[in-house]
């Protein structure tokens, strides 16, 4: 029932209901919802393959700004909290085992290398110490791209375990034609994703992300990883 005002005004006292007014929730329903989703990974994945594949580095470049802001754009359409977009302090456990397993994959590259009568480093120019906080920010960032946007949306359409399969594929087709990247993409991100199912925080695993991705680029020759790039990138290396 609304609550009512009153007035004196010449001795009589009149009732004045108040006006209370509701503004309408602006939530698809769930079957539209999930096309709104798709939708969105769809535009986002087409964008990431154009500003991959594009040979024009000038038209490359802002096909890359493109991507970035539209991200941007659907990440804060979708007013997600915190735990959903992973930025939130991971446990002590979670961050201390996603951290010991990429500390033993990274001793485990460089071992085997050893055995197999590799130099190490193979490559002695890059990475160095100039570019190597440059790529763990790179790393982080395509951990929010890869979790906060590709998985939460994935795990909304396909449940969460689904998602890590699909989500790593989508990662994995990012790097090619890269066989090395390729084939070590889809191997981590399964590791990433399944971390950040379990734990919901990108800190760690965008570290982790880092220290593999420069243990991948000290043990493989270049004359492969092409200084790690890919799209028409490695293919013009």
């Amino acid at each position: 029932m609304a609550a009512e005002s009153k007035s004196i005004f010449a001795g009589t006292v009149t009732t004045v209901p108040s006006v209370s007014v509701k503004v309408p929730s602006l939530t698809l329903a769930p079957g539209y919802r999930r096309y709104f989703v798709a939708a969105q990974v769809f535009i986002v994945l087409a964008l990431l393959e154009l500003a991959l594949w594009t040979p024009s580095l000038a038209v490359r470049n802002r096909w890359v700004a493109v991507t970035a802001m539209t991200i941007v754009i659907l990440t804060l359409v979708d007013r997600p909290s915190l735990r959903k977009l992973g930025l939130i302090l991971p446990s002590g456990f979670g961050a201390a085992l996603v951290l010991v397993i990429s500390i033993a994959g990274a001793a485990f590259m460089v071992g085997m290398v050893s055995w197999a009568g590799g130099d190490i480093p193979v490559n002695p120019t890059w990475p160095n110490l100039h570019v190597a906080w440059e790529y763990v920010l790179w790393a982080m960032i395509q951990e929010f791209i890869l979790q906060s946007f590709f998985y939460s949306r994935c795990e909304e359409l396909f449940g969460s375990i689904n998602a890590v399969w699909v989500t790593a594929t989508l990662f994995a087709v990012a790097h090619l034609p890269s066989p090395v990247l390729t084939t070590a993409t889809l191997i981590g991100a399964l590791f990433f994703c399944e971390m950040f199912r379990r734990y919901r925080s990108i800190y760690p695993i965008g570290l982790v992300h880092g220290l593999l991705g420069l243990t991948i680029a000290m043990v493989t020759p270049d004359s492969l990883l092409h200084h790690m790039r890919v799209g028409i990138g490695y293919l013009t290396y």
